[in-house]
């Protein structure tokens, strides 16, 4: 699975790499929401989270179903707008302005849409103006809670209340915490956003792609972006409605996220996490799905407990578990095809031992359960 974004023809001029403040705002506000997606923000998401008013609090409750399991594509105001030429705002207010200029009909939809189902991406009517519509989106926000009920049930029935309500909301959370954010972080994001425009001036769209994150890369004939995610999705950009090009948006609060904006008649988006752990780069989305069906087998599980120890032949394993060589081969055989095993020969001996770096990846429940 992957998201695909089409750009056939596209000269190079017209892909963006550029910080946008609102959308770092956003990021930051997933952070307080969900910390623990961003263990190593555990430090400043606690003392942020405490500081905060309970007003202030409440308020960002209200609203958190914009930011937290999904992230609502209004944190990228300039990819609805075609004459702000797929860039941000320098500032936070530049960009709360660009929210105010989008259509009632425009900020709703992308207010209410949720980039997870499997709806996003396909367009239709507006929920102000189509009562279907207006039901799936009180659908999909009773399904979070009786607040996002409340707070859909009240955009739908007054959407420049509740518009002027968020960016109050918004400024707030400048005041209070984030503009010493962008402070700190804006001068990093402008530095990565012009080092990646300068590798894709000198080494071509293909290398700059790679410095974004293994999970982006460029087909080889060139006319596709793809981007490696659990999701399907499928975009241009070539939409003359919006203005031909991509942008890509560095975040310090991202990593692990990789947010990408496929809906129909906005600008495409990647947001990317600007820095992260010194960790191996991500494995495939299918090579995690072979790990995953490969260490589903009981007797695979069981297996891995001898190998995490130590390494183990063959004739070893099928002793130690009263089963056949040959059983054992194939299992060896997933185990080894997941790329979760190592082999050496040692003689006319073939020992197989398990990767611990590559399981520890995997999650530290599962690394602990076989080496108990």
């Amino acid at each position: 699975m992957s998201v695909i974004i089409d750009i056939a023809g596209l000269p190079p001029e017209r892909l963006v790499f550029s910080p946008a403040p609102l959308a770092e705002l956003f990021a930051a506000l997933h952070a307080l929401a969900e910390p623990g997606h961003h263990p190593g923000l555990h430090g400043w998401t606690t003392a942020t989270n405490a500081a905060l008013k309970p007003d202030l609090a409440d308020r960002l409750c209200d609203a958190n179903f914009l930011w937290t399991s999904s992230f609502s594509d209004i944190s990228l105001p300039f990819a609805a707008l075609p004459d702000a030429d797929g860039r941000p705002g320098a500032t936070l207010a530049e960009d709360l302005d660009m929210l105010d200029r989008l259509d009632d009909d425009v900020f709703v939809d992308a207010a209410l849409e949720i980039s997870c189902t499997s709806t996003y991406g396909r367009g239709g009517p507006s929920p102000l103006s189509d009562a279907e519509a207006r039901a799936h989106a009180l659908e999909r926000a009773a399904a979070r809670g009786p607040r996002q009920v409340d707070f859909a049930t009240r955009l739908l029935e007054d959407p420049p209340a509740v518009r002027a309500w968020i960016r109050r909301l918004f400024e707030d959370c400048a005041e209070v915490f984030f503009d010493d954010v962008w402070q700190r972080v804006r001068v990093e994001l402008a530095a990565d956003a012009r080092h990646k425009t300068q590798v894709l001036r000198h080494k071509g769209l293909a290398d700059a792609l790679a410095e974004v994150s293994p999970a982006v890369a460029l087909e080889d004939d060139g006319s596709r972006i793809s981007v490696d995610k659990l999701t399907s999705g499928r975009t241009s950009a070539l939409d003359a409605a919006v203005g031909a090009g991509v942008t890509l948006v560095p975040s310090s609060f991202g990593w692990p996220h990789l947010w990408v904006l496929h809906a129909p008649r906005w600008r495409p988006v990647i947001h990317y996490p600007a820095a992260a752990p010194q960790l191996p780069g991500p494995g495939s989305l299918e090579l995690l799905e072979l790990r995953m069906e490969a260490l589903a087998h009981p007797m695979r599980i069981r297996m891995c407990r001898y190998l995490a120890r130590s390494a183990y032949t063959t004739t070893e394993l099928a002793a130690a578990h009263d089963i056949s060589a040959p059983e054992v081969s194939r299992h060896i055989a997933a185990l080894r095809k997941a790329g979760l095993i190592t082999t050496r020969r040692r003689g006319r001996y073939v020992h197989h031992q398990l990767d611990l770096t590559v399981v520890a990846r995997l999650g530290s429940d599962f690394l602990e359960g076989v080496l108990r």
